[in-house]
């Protein structure tokens, strides 16, 4: 494996991040404490506790979720795009670098972007309220397997948008929503049985509720059955970014 490649690629993006830090940090951070403030104080004042746990503390792992998922998604698509945009992609192309270097450089350089601003944000929302992390070891393997996944998938978003507009398709229509109905700001337990069953078709579902598992020792479902669909959706995802550089979809002219 070419090693140089790979730190080459990896640290470009990290350095149009630093160009931009008011979009990359600033602007998230500062979202997602809105969040704390509308969702912890104003509902948080109606809703006590939810399974024992104070609620501003209870959303924590969901908005930091929120966060990781979306942050995930535009950065690495944004990444690769770019280089589509400009035309740069086909010099990376043509260089002595194998498809897994290319994937390793972007989308190890979004995944840990996401990464710091998910801590970034636990930061943050200590300062809002009081909350426990039970077992961190599993958290930062959530947090770090949840970035990469995310990350893939905006690799391959990246690669299908054809302009600027679809690249935010995916992420405001489809996991943002998801996100939100995902048990971010709720237990599942909560609602009527049949919905409870739709909503386990929601695959968020499995990431919020292993990530809520981390911190408080609950979850809406098994953390085993949360760490084997992450591992399934990452499958799934290196999948189809091999057959992408294998049949050359957008990538050949």
């Amino acid at each position: 494996m070419n090693l140089t490649s790979v730190k080459t690629l990896y640290r470009a993006e990290m350095a149009r991040s630093l160009r931009t830090i008011l979009q990359s940090v600033v602007s998230p951070v500062l979202s997602t404490s809105l969040y704390f403030v509308v969702f912890g104080s104003a509902i948080g004042s109606r809703i006590s506790e939810v399974e024992g746990i104070p609620y501003g503390a209870f959303i924590v792992p969901g908005l930091i979720m929120l966060m990781l998922l979306t942050q995930s998604v535009s950065n690495a698509s944004f990444g690769i795009f770019f280089p589509r945009f400009s035309g740069s992609v086909y010099e990376i192309l043509s260089a002595p670098i194998s498809p897994l270097e290319i994937v390793l450089g972007f989308v190890g350089a979004a995944a840990t972007k996401s990464i710091v601003l998910g801590l970034i944000v636990l930061g943050t929302a200590s300062l809002f309220v009081p909350f426990t992390i039970e077992h961190p070891l599993m958290m930062l393997l959530f947090l770090v397997l949840t970035a990469l996944t995310f990350s893939l998938l905006g690799f391959i978003i990246g690669i299908w948008a054809d302009g600027f507009e679809k690249l935010q398709l995916v992420p405001l229509l489809v996991i943002t929503p998801l996100t939100f109905l995902g048990g971010t700001f709720y237990s599942i337990d909560m609602l009527p049985p049949l919905w409870q069953t739709v909503t386990l078709f929601n695959p968020v579902v499995y990431l919020v509720s292993g990530f809520r598992y981390s911190f408080y020792g609950l979850g809406d479902v098994s953390v085993w059955i949360s760490l084997g669909m992450i591992l399934l959706f990452m499958a799934v995802a290196l999948v189809v970014i091999h057959a992408i550089f294998r049949s050359g979809y957008r990538l050949k002219p």
